[in-house]
């Protein structure tokens, strides 16, 4: 039984670091299937975990913070598409721009308000998300195997981690199965199709980076306000640039979106496991060598297990109506 309770705790672990990998891969799909690329995934995140961590921190509700780093990231996607869509100005570069923005801004505006080297204060009680305990989860606790699964890695998560894996089926289900998302793919693959039946893709293409910008959103505040109790300088850790490397293994594929993130995560949770352990022949591996071994493994993976990915057709090319 010792190895299997070590396999819940490093699996609970894996749940718990996907979830802002998931909530930023759907971002990114939203944002890519409609042909904006978006490699500001990461910058979003940072923003909206600085934002929902002030917010919670000056009025001491989680659910006005998780607000202020959705409008935080909405914005920022606004801006994006403003760039990318109606300027047409290069995608990569305007991506690049938010990330820059997001890292700097962050760090000056918390030294400002808060003089606390960048941070925002700690937050507790009704400031920050709480995990939430399944029906029946104390009751069952005690059963084996069964009891584990239901109770450690079922139960006892924040309410957010329940609603980035329910936004798994509900994106699948409006990608494939609802007016909107057939012509958000059509304008990824098509615009000029899309534009010659009457529908605006410049429209089409805000509402998808909107839908980026919510997501993003709530991933930041995940990060800031549930993963950890406030906001501290650079915590995204390159997870927006991980979340972009799920969305291409998972060939931008909802389901195999989650499964590309709890992969990452996973090698993520083993990464922190493994740390200061023996491992056998080995030794004691060092600790920046586990660090670095997630980011690592996504390049070996994107590298050379995927085969060959392919975006979206009309991907990164901005759209000019014909006259």
């Amino acid at each position: 039984m010792e190895y299997f309770d070590t396999l819940i705790v490093i699996l609970q672990s894996t749940v718990r670091v996907s979830v802002p990998l998931i909530l930023a891969a759907l971002a990114g799909l939203y944002s890519e299937r409609a042909g904006i690329f978006d490699i500001g995934l990461e910058g979003k995140m940072l923003a909206a975990a600085f934002a929902g961590g002030a917010a919670a921190a000056v009025t001491g509700s989680a659910l006005t913070g998780l607000g202020a780093a959705v409008l935080v990231s909405v914005c920022l996607a606004l801006v994006h598409g403003f760039a990318s869509i109606t300027q047409r100005g290069n995608q990569i570069v305007s991506g690049v721009a938010i990330n820059f923005i997001a890292l700097g801004a962050t760090v000056i505006l918390g030294q400002a308000w808060f003089r606390q080297g960048g941070r925002t204060p700690q937050l507790s009680g009704d400031a920050r998300f709480t995990t939430v305990e399944l029906p029946f989860a104390a009751e069952i606790a005690d059963i084996p195997v069964l009891g584990s699964i239901y109770s450690d890695l079922l139960s006892g998560h924040f309410l957010l981690t329940y609603l980035a894996f329910m936004m798994i089926p509900f994106t699948w289900w409006v990608l494939y199965r609802t007016r909107f998302g057939l012509r958000l793919r059509a304008v990824g693959e098509n615009p000029g199709a899309v534009d010659t039946a009457g529908i605006s893709v410049t429209w089409m293409r805000y509402r998808a980076v909107i839908c980026c910008g919510i997501l993003c959103g709530i991933a930041g505040a995940y990060l800031s306000m549930a993963m950890t109790a406030g906001f501290v300088k650079g915590m995204t850790a390159g997870k927006g640039f991980i979340a972009l490397a799920a969305l291409i293994f998972a060939k931008w594929k909802p389901v195999n979106v989650m499964f590309a993130c709890l992969l990452f995560g996973f090698l993520d949770a083993m990464s922190i496991r493994m740390q200061g352990n023996e491992l056998p022949i080995i030794g004691v591996v060092p600790v920046q060598f586990m660090q670095a071994l997630p980011y690592l493994l996504t390049v070996i993976l994107l590298a050379g297990f995927i085969g060959k990915a392919i975006p979206p057709r009309a991907g990164g090319v901005p759209y000019v109506k014909e006259r």
